[in-house]
Order: C-alpha cells, then structure tokens, then sequence
C-alpha cells in the first residue's frame, strides 16, 4: 500500500456534487483506457497510461499487467467541474463477475461501454442485467469509433433488440472510422473537435455538410423524449419543439429512473468523446442525495437512513483487500460520519473495532482523510473481522444491510503445497485469499483427503493459484479442473416407510416416517429447488417432529446416490408417521429423515446434472467450419450466428466439463484470430456415460 500525498481531493460542497459511478463493459471494450483517459483530463495523474504497455493506474497487479485484462475493481478518485468522482473501473471477464456485482450494490450509477464494432456482447449484457438487479441508472458510451466497421447506430439498435432499453442517442459522430475527428451535440447543436497530439477539443459551429443530418436527429430525439416524460410532451405538443432546458432536464430524469438511456460515442484510446462523457455524468446519473434511503434489517423491523452526515454513521464493506503494509476494507459510507479513530460495530459479527486511518482511494496509492461523511467510497485500516458484505455501523445505532450476494462456484481444482512442510501456510494464503474473494471457496475432500479451491472458472482458479504463488512464494501443485455435478429425481417412489429405532441403554431413539418423493419442475438452465411439505393429519407427528423431519432431508441432500454430488429439483412430501411416547425425539426425527430420503433416493430414478455455459465464438467467415465440428464434438448446442466484418459469432450452449483448454484449441484452428467468450448458464441433463466422477473431468 502507497500513500502518495500529491493526491488530495477538496471536499465537494454538498452531497449533490458526488457521483458514484462504475465502469462496466464486455471485456476489451475499452473500459480501462477510457478509466485512464478520465484520471488524466481531471487531472488525477499527468501521465496517460496504456493497457498493452501495462502502465495503467487501475490495472496495478502484476497479473493484470501481464495478461492486459482487468481482473480486480479498482477505485480511484477524481473531481470534474466542481464534483468529486468515485469511480471504479470493473473487470469485463466473466470468470470475475462477483467483482462487478459487489461493486454495483454499493453505485449510485454507471457508465456502460460498448463496441462501436460488435454493439451490445455477451458479457454487457449480463452486467446489464445485473445493474437492472440492483437499480443503477446508466449512460451508455459507445467507445472505438474510430475502427473499420464502427457503427453507432448498429450500437444503438442493439441496445434495443438485446437489452430491451430505449436509447436516447444524444450525438451524432463527425467523420467515420479512421476519420472520426468529433461529435456534434444534439442538445447544443454545437460540433466538438479533437485533434491528433493535443489535448482539449475546438467547440464549433456544427459543420455545413452536417447540418441537415444534426437536425433530423435532434427532432428524432425530442420526439423520441417526448413519448417518455409528460412535462416535455406537454411542451412538444404546444410548440412541436424543445427547449434545450427542456430536453436536458428530461434526459436527467429517463436516466435516473432508468425510463431510458443516453448514448454518447467516442474513441477512449485517441482522446476523444471523454469530456462529453463527464459532462454528461455530471448532468444526468444521481449523487447520493438522488438516490432513496438505503434500507436495512434492526431485529424484525425495517429502517431507512437517508445520506445525511449527521445521521447515525452506516456503511457497507464491499472488498477487502490485503497489502505488504496492512488489511483494507473498502466502504461505502450510507449515512453519518466517521472520523479516524472512531469505534465502529460489526453488526453482524456484534464486535466493535476501532478505524486506525481513513484513506481515498486511488487504486493502489492512497491519500490520508482524517474523516468520511454519507456518500463517500473510502478505505479503512484497522478493521481485523469485517468481510465483504459486513455493515459497519454507529455502536449505539445498529443495522444490518443486505450483503452482496456471491456467486455458487462452477469449477474446482485440488491444490496442494509441494513441500509438506508449507501446508500450513498454504492453508493460510487459501483462507486470506477467500477473505478478499468471497466467490472463491476452500474445502477438504472428504474422501481422498485434498483441498480443493472453487471458483467461478478456468482463468479464475488459474489466477488465484498464481497469486497464491506470488504474493506468498509457494511452490503449489494443481490437480485437474472438475466441474460441480449435481444429482436429480427424474422418476419418483411413493409410500417410502424408513422407521428409525436404536437402543442402546438409557432412551432410546424412535421415528416412524413415510415419504413421497417426486420431481420439481424447475426452470430450464436452473439448479433447481428442494420443496418439503408435510400432510399428516390427526396430529400423528408433532409439528416440531416435522420440522425435523425436513431438516433430516436437507441433509441428505449433501450427497446423492450417482456419484455423491448434491440432489436438486425434487419434492419430498411427509404422508404419515407414528411417534413413541418416550423414546421419539427431534433427533431421531432428523435422523429418519435423513436415512428415508437417502433410502428413497436408491430406489427412484436419478440423473446427473452437469454445468453448462453460454458459449460465443467469434472466427472469420473461413474458420466457421471447423469451430461448428470442434463445438459438435465437445457435445456442444448450436443457438445461432451472426456474421459481421468477414467475421462470424457463434453462439452455443456446451457443457463446462468440455470447455477446459477450449481457448488453446480455438487459437490452434483459426491461426490465433478467434475468440471466445462464455458465461455460466445453469444446469442440463448430462447423457448417459457421464459420471461427474474424476475421471470423466476433461
């Protein structure tokens, strides 16, 4: 961790000029360039970096650097026209989309980037949705137009068709491709012009050739505007106009109440298109006074703070981060204030810690604050229990946020140290790493002995373990990559009667159940559900005997009888029972449940269920071939193409099982020019002759 005085950050003059806003896009959009081009025309840094250069303020780690993707959210600080901007740069990979969901629950707003090229990707869209979860107004820029293809009115159509929003273009582009020199501003009818080696842009009169084409567009966009905001259809229907106050206070309000989206374009890498964009951050997406109260749990009840610095002080941990000089735990501050050296309650955990300092971030420099008020994105030293998700409160004012939710892990791998005598300090590296990735898990098989690391994907696990390897100098050894199978009921067994007795002196154990169990039907691409219910009348088993009786299934759903995966997607419904007058008990309850439900499972009809991914190929039109027969062969499901350029997407459902080294075969059948990305995509059916047992890992 560096602290690096130069950096300070006057104090806005209220909450209204605070912006908390995310990166989000696609990996390779663009958004870690134009994160750079931000940080240098505010003035956070008077150098700009590259990402293939590997000098980029928030791609800090060495691994982001060394494979030039973003693999970590980074925060960074900056101040814009009198507003300060927190901003964190997202990584677009899908194996790191917890990074993206904890980072979007504790935004205000958002800037989505898109490809002026290839429009709306798989992984913008799933960060799309996700921002839609979570209610985070956004501001679409369209980024690259400046490459052979670059469409901003594709982009916009694809914003439509693929995410179902309405885009409000609110610029027209000035030249094409290689010749894209600016835009024209559709609310000022003014051209902005940027010029290769300098800094700033020429704000002009709109040129001659444009003019006609501007005006179109501008009627096309009041109009458009118009259909959406009664206050500016009531002015559109008396003048069949807007006025520029009109439209830019209509577009504010679309935007934050996600009615619809403002598109701007630009070209990051060559410095054009950024200050529009921050202008328009500024203009149209929330400040924390914008956005409604946060709401968390105090006992059964439900409270709301507002963000008022002298309310009772709330925050939610989002990352933890570890460094060579200490632990910091990144907060954003709902409400009150907190100063350095202040006590703190962990509300969950019930513990109060004291905060040593209080710092902005700036990816990985920091600069000293001696206090954070309602609003803020900060970092914190000195708290030793606080995890991601962990509401830090006033001790005498507690609350409970809802937490971030972390993503169920898809892929595993044994690791072990190659020296016995470093087990223990890898069992320490593994838990520090879980600590600051909560979408990493770390467990014992029970069966042969090992550790094995969960996570999100192949380039995840990857990325752990080498960090693993570097920050803690470990020589480490990795097993095969294994999917997470699952086991589910696809034909039932009726009237299962398991009695549960045992006498060993002293009471006794007695439990008398009889069970239904039955297929749920669950949504396609889902793991699935468990659904208990009980039907015993005349009080035959007691009501604290039943809810035994479902824990008792639950856990048998741990293990199934195909190859001890864990059992979803089905119904167990309690029939009848019978109880001792001295020797039943809830434990033997449970136990019945859980030895019938196991005893009922050998005798109905099981399937495994293996993982399955959202596969998009991106090839030129002379490899498509190949990639459908190699997709073919790894029992992959063809959902469509589109073609682009001289390049064809091929999207595809395959088994994760058949994705392991899929990346170094692609490159291998299309000379290096193919990519592809995938995203988890549920659960299916795996045919007959799949186990899920090691051996069957590819």
């Amino acid at each position: 961790m560096r602290t690096d005085p130069r950096h300070r950050f006057p104090a806005p003059a209220s909450l209204d000029a605070v912006r908390n806003l995310g990166i989000l896009a696609h990996v390779d959009a663009g958004k870690t360039t134009l994160t750079e081009r931000v940080l240098y025309l505010t003035g956070a840094v008077h150098k700009r970096g590259e990402v293939h250069d590997g000098t980029t303020v928030t791609d800090f780690d060495a691994q982001e650097r060394d494979r030039g993707i973003t693999i970590f959210a980074a925060a960074v600080s900056c101040v814009w026209d009198g507003h300060r901007i927190n901003l964190i740069d997202t990584p677009g990979h899908v194996d790191f989309s917890d990074e993206v969901t904890r980072s979007l629950r504790v935004l205000d707003g958002a800037v989505a980037v898109f490809d002026a090229v290839a429009g709306v990707e798989p992984q913008s869209e799933a960060v799309w949705r996700e921002a839609d979860r979570h209610g985070v107004p956004r501001i679409a820029f369209v980024n690259k137009m400046d490459r052979a293809g670059a469409d901003l009115d594709a982009a916009a159509r694809s914003l439509r068709e693929r995410l179902g929003v309405v885009p409000l273009v609110a610029q027209l582009p000035v030249g094409r491709e290689d010749g894209f020199t600016g835009v024209v501003d559709l609310l000022r009818m003014r051209a902005l012009l940027w010029a290769d080696g300098r800094d700033g842009y020429e704000d002009v009169p709109v040129p001659e050739e444009l003019r006609e084409e501007a005006a179109r567009r501008r009627a096309r966009l009041e109009e458009a505007v118009a259909e959406l905001h009664p206050a500016a259809l009531e002015e559109y229907c008396a003048t069949s106009a807007l006025a520029d106050g009109t439209l830019a206070a209509a577009l504010r309000e679309l935007t934050r109440e996600g009615a619809a989206v403002v598109v701007l374009c630009g070209a990051a890498y060559r410095n054009r298109g950024v200050e529009p964009l921050l202008d328009a951050v500024v203009a149209y997406l929330p400040s924390p006074a914008d956005v409604p109260p946060v709401r968390g749990a105090l006992g059964d009840a439900v409270e709301e703070r507002a963000a008022d610095p002298s309310a009772p002080f709330t925050a939610l941990a989002f990352k933890v981060q570890s460094t060579a000089t200490g632990r910091l735990t990144f907060l954003r501050v709902y409400s009150g204030t907190l100063d350095k050296g202040d006590a703190v309650l962990d509300a969950g955990a019930g513990r109060t810690e004291r905060v040593g300092r209080i710092l902005r971030v700036q990816a990985d420099r920091h600069a000293e604050a001696g206090r954070t008020v309602a609003g803020d994105i900060v970092a914190v030293v000195g708290l030793k229990s606080a995890r991601a998700g962990t509401t830090l409160c006033a001790p005498g004012a507690p609350l409970v946020l809802e937490p971030p939710c972390a993503a169920e892990p898809v892929v595993s791998v044994a690791v072990e140290a190659r020296r016995s005598l470093d087990t223990e300090r890898l069992a320490a590296a593994l838990a520090r790493l879980v600590e600051e990735d909560p979408s990493l898990v770390v467990r014992s098989d029970p069966e042969t002995g090992q550790t094995v690391l969960s996570g999100m994907g192949e380039l995840h696990l990857e990325v752990a373990v080498e960090k693993v390897r570097r920050s803690h100098g470990l020589e480490v050894v990795v097993g095969r990559p294994r999917v997470a199978y699952r086991e589910t009921v696809v034909r039932g067994v009726s009237g299962l009667v398991y009695r549960h007795v045992k006498q060993d002196g002293g009471a006794g154990q007695f439990a008398h159940v009889v069970l239904d169990v039955e297929p749920l039907e669950i949504a396609p691409g889902t793991t699935g559900e468990f659904a208990f219910r009980s039907v015993v009348t005349g009080g035959r088993v007691p009501q604290e005997f039943v809810r035994a009786v479902e824990a008792g299934c639950r856990d048998a759903l741990a293990e199934g009888p195909l190859g001890g995966h864990p059992v979803t997607g089905l119904r167990v419904t309690l029939t009848d029972g019978a109880t001792h007058a001295k020797d039943s008990s809830e434990l033997a309850f449970r136990a019945a449940g859980r030895f019938g439900l196991r005893e009922a499972l050998r005798s109905a009809g099981t399937a495994l269920l293996e993982p399955v991914a959202e596969v998009t190929v991106t090839v030129p039109d002379d490899a498509v071939g190949g990639v459908l027969g190699d997709l073919a062969a790894r029992r992959g499901r063809v959902t469509g193409s589109t073609g682009r350029a001289g390049t064809t997407a091929v999207s595809a459902v395959v088994p994760m099982a058949e994705l392991f080294g899929y990346a170094t075969r692609l490159r291998g059948r299309t000379q290096g020019r193919g990519t592809f990305t995938a995203r988890p995509a549920g659960y299916a059916r795996a045919p007959e002759g799949v186990s899920g047992r090691p051996a069957d890992a590819r």
